[in-house]
Parts: C-alpha cells; sequence; structure tokens
C-alpha cells in the first residue's frame, strides 16, 4: 500500500516541541506542506514546515490563524488536533480553575479548530480531521478526572463531527495513545520498578514513540482511510487487553 501524502496541506496543533513537532515532522517528510501551531515555538523551527503562533482556546486566534494557512496555501486537507495539556490531581483537592483550563485546551480546542477548517473542507468536499484523544479515555487513572473526561469528551465530538461531516466526504476520527514518555509525564525518568509496573500493562512491552503515532495518522491523512471515520483507534500497544499481558512474558516466553 503506498501512502501518498504529497499533495496535502496539514495542520498539526500543538507542534512547537514534543509529540506534536514529531507528528509534523513526520508529515514533511512524506511530502505534505506542513504548518504547525502553537503558542509559542521554543526549539529551532523545523526546516521545510511552517509555523503560526496560535492559541486553540481563543477563537480569533485560531480563526486568524486557519485564515492565514489558507491565504498560503489555499486550503487545509489534514487537521491533527494534537494540542492538549495534562491536569491531575484529585477531585476533592482540583482546583477549578485547572479544571477548566484543561477542557478548555483539550476539547474547546479541537472544537475551534474543527469549526474553522469546516467551510474549507465542506468547499472542498473532501478533508480529514484527527483528534488526539488518550487511553485515559478508554480506562482512566486515579487523579486524572479532569484529563479522562476531556479525552472522553474529544471522543465523543469526533463521532458528532463525523456523522454531520459524512455528506461532505470529510472524515473525523480519534486517536488513543498509551504510554509515550515525556517531559510532561516523565515515564522514563521514573524508578525502575515504577516503569516496569506500567511497561506490565502493556502487551507490546515497550514505551510508545512518536513515531508509533505518526504510523497511524499517515494512514488516517490518506486515501486508504477514506471508509474509516466516527472511531477510536487504540494506538496503546496493546494496554490492558488481557487483565494482566505481562503473564505473556513470564510464562509463554
Amino acid at each position: 500500500m503506498l501512502i501518498d501524502l504529497r499533495s496535502r496541506i496539514v495542520v498539526v496543533s500543538g507542534a512547537g516541541r514534543g509529540i506534536g513537532r514529531a507528528l509534523a515532522e513526520r508529515f514533511r517528510d512524506e511530502g505534505a506542506t506542513v504548518v504547525a501551531l502553537d503558542l509559542a515555538f521554543p526549539d529551532t523551527p523545523s526546516d521545510g514546515i511552517d509555523s503560526l503562533v496560535c492559541d486553540v482556546t481563543d477563537e480569533g486566534s485560531v480563526t486568524g490563524a486557519i485564515d492565514e494557512v489558507i491565504r498560503r496555501h489555499g486550503r487545509v486537507d489534514v487537521l491533527v488536533n494534537n494540542a492538549g495539556i495534562d491536569v491531575g490531581g484529585p477531585v476533592d483537592t482540583l482546583d477549578l480553575a485547572r479544571w477548566r483550563a484543561c477542557f478548555e485546551v483539550n476539547v474547546t480546542g479541537v472544537f475551534l479548530l474543527a469549526k474553522a477548517v469546516i467551510p474549507h473542507m465542506k468547499a472542498a468536499r473532501s478533508g480529514r480531521i484527527i483528534n488526539a484523544s488518550s487511553f485515559a479515555a478508554i480506562i482512566p487513572s486515579v487523579g486524572s478526572a479532569a484529563y479522562g473526561a476531556s479525552k472522553a469528551a474529544v471522543v465523543q465530538l469526533t463521532r458528532v463531527l463525523a456523522s454531520e461531516l459524512g455528506p461532505w466526504n470529510i472524515t473525523v476520527n480519534a486517536y488513543a495513545p498509551g504510554m509515550i514518555p515525556t517531559a510532561m509525564n516523565g515515564f522514563a525518568s521514573m524508578p525502575e520498578d515504577k516503569q516496569e509496573r506500567l511497561l506490565d500493562t502493556l502487551s507490546l512491552r515497550r514505551w510508545e514513540s512518536p513515531e508509533d503515532v505518526a504510523d497511524l495518522l499517515c494512514f488516517l491523512a490518506s486515501d486508504a482511510a477514506g471508509y474509516i471515520t466516527g472511531t477510536l483507534v487504540d494506538v496503546s500497544g496493546g494496554k490492558f487487553a488481557t487483565q494482566m499481558p505481562q503473564r505473556a512474558y513470564e510464562e509463554l516466553t
């Protein structure tokens, strides 16, 4: 199967660094024209990628950024709603402002960017919207009420958008990564025993990489995924596919 993205205009939010930057670079490497959106770009900009400052929680900022993408490139073929934040803490001590901030970035940001690109995709009668959810939308963790609830909301928003936009041949899907070590979660810097406990939950017992997610997103952005819409794709390495997936490593190898 040839995944050809050479004619695509791809917008990736939260792409100033980390996973978002890796996703933007992968789309670039696949031949797409890529526009990265973020509040700031602390690292040296990646070669061959346009960069626009955008606050995904502000409608004016979002509209202005998408208008600029249209001015520069004429259309938006693929929107990747990657921007997100993690807000942790038990409900009884969780600050309301932090709860609201989590939903503003993780849900409202998806809503505003989708709303901004929809008229352009409708005019073209084609498009791909791909939304970052999380395995926390499937099974949340203790202390992750805000994050888990926001990512579950992204899944429902994705499903509604998929049906609303189907008549224009626009597909909308969400993806659920598992455990990708980042500065935000600190997985790789945890004590070894804690790392082992986390890895024990995976059927493919290794940390996930941004490339694992990028493989999926490039497929969903391609013509080969034209009949896939309204779904949440689990790209977590088989996290909790069974109650104790580590048993296969302990007993069967």
